[in-house]
């Protein structure tokens, strides 16, 4: 009977929990989607700038290439998808699931959506990284996976979300009931994913400071290294997401600027409410016990000694 009570209570605690995780990235995500479609429907949707909008998404160093100028925006499509609709729709659905995921509704087919179609940005980014080559157009001279580095951290996150489901505070658990708020046994292997899904951004940051387009948190490589290489260890993960909580409201403080309205200040730090969400997601509750350094350790002083 007390082992029943034990094994209850410990169901409890990772229900609980959970659904606090499951909150906060819901937030720290939804907040990247609604600040980013508000920020490119507010101008496509104003006759004064919506060409400027659209000439900067256009250009030889952002997404809308050759591809959708030869396959999307011509023949049978391009009677009615133009870059115009196209960002409008796009911006439309980033708006109305950043809304959705922050209110808990439809989390999980959301989660799984963005967590793949945030990959094709670093598709589509154009770089230019041929040696010897000059770069007459303002292109990116870095490789996409290190520029977008911070997507696809993100990426990971949403992936995370997926798995955990909505969550006891959503919309989807008054509609669906536990169908839509199953919880994982353990935390360990979605730690694992969360812990690599902010180790590999700082990693980049600090390893390769000072490239073309890499973003260096505000912060110096020897700060940015080690705090990478103790989340990736799943080495004093706790004290780790307490720093990256910290570096990234650093971030969005040097980021912020009087001058900008103040949506163009939410945009200009849009990816760090989801990165400062992890961070205190790792901070509350830790990267797992396994997958880490101290496991391996642990397992190589077994097999030595059998």
């Amino acid at each position: 009977m007390s082992d029943m009570k034990t094994v209850t209570s410990v169901r409890e605690n990772i229900d609980v929990r959970s659904d606090w995780i499951a909150l906060a990235l819901r937030a720290g995500i939804g907040l990247v989607f609604l600040i980013g479609g508000w920020n490119k429907l507010s101008q496509l949707i104003d006759p004064t700038r919506e060409t400027a909008i659209v000439a900067t998404y256009t250009s030889p160093h952002s997404y809308i290439n050759a591809f959708f100028t030869n396959y999307l925006f011509t023949g049978t499509f391009g009677e009615w998808l133009t870059p115009w609709s196209f960002l409008t729709l796009l911006s439309t659905f980033e708006l109305v699931s950043g809304l959705a995921l922050i209110a808990g509704l439809l989390v999980r087919p959301l989660a799984l959506t963005w967590g793949l179609l945030l990959w094709t940005f670093v598709m589509a980014l154009p770089v230019v990284t041929a040696p010897g080559v000059e770069v007459d157009v303002n292109t990116y001279t870095s490789p996409a996976m290190l520029v977008q580095i911070r997507d696809i951290g993100l990426s990971g996150i949403a992936f995370v979300l997926f798995n955990l489901g909505s969550g006891a505070f959503s919309l989807d658990a008054r509609l669906f009931g536990q169908a839509a708020t199953t919880q994982p046994e353990s935390w360990d292997n979605l730690g694992l994913v969360m812990r690599l899904s902010v180790a590999l951004p700082i990693l980049v940051g600090g390893t390769f400071a000072g490239l073309d387009h890499i973003q260096n948190f505000a912060s110096t490589p020897w700060l940015l290294v080690p705090l990478g290489i103790l989340l990736a260890s799943g080495t004093r993960v706790r004290a780790a997401g307490v720093v990256v909580a910290a570096i990234t409201l650093w971030v969005m403080w040097t980021k912020l600027s009087l001058d900008k309205s103040l949506i163009v200040n939410l945009n200009s730090v849009k990816r760090e409410f989801a990165f400062l969400a992890a961070g205190i997601v790792l901070a509350s509750v830790g990267g797992g016990v396994k997958f880490t350094l101290a496991q391996a350790g642990a397992k190589a002083r077994q097999f030595l000694s059998a």
